[in-house]
């Protein structure tokens, strides 16, 4: 069986259009010296046309909602 790599991120640091196309740029945490908060590092970016990136936000929307029904997450309600 083929190893496949694997890619953690603590999150999204910025997505951007240039060129025609998005761009994701993912980071990681890193501790600081001082104990001050964790700085973001970019460690990965990810490009796609903008028809791949509607198809990912689809299918990551479709999973949020599968989360709130199972109770994993909770809709914020909208501010008065």
């Amino acid at each position: 069986m083929e190893q496949k790599k694997e890619i953690f991120a603590d999150g999204i640091g910025q997505i951007h259009f240039a060129g025609g196309m998005i761009r994701f740029d993912f980071v990681t945490l890193q501790p600081n010296e001082d104990g001050a908060a964790p700085t973001p590092v970019v460690n990965e970016r990810i490009i796609m046309p903008p028809q791949g990136f509607l198809g990912a936000f689809n299918s990551m929307q479709q999973l949020i909602d599968k989360l709130v029904d199972a109770g994993v997450l909770q809709k914020n309600e909208p501010a008065k």
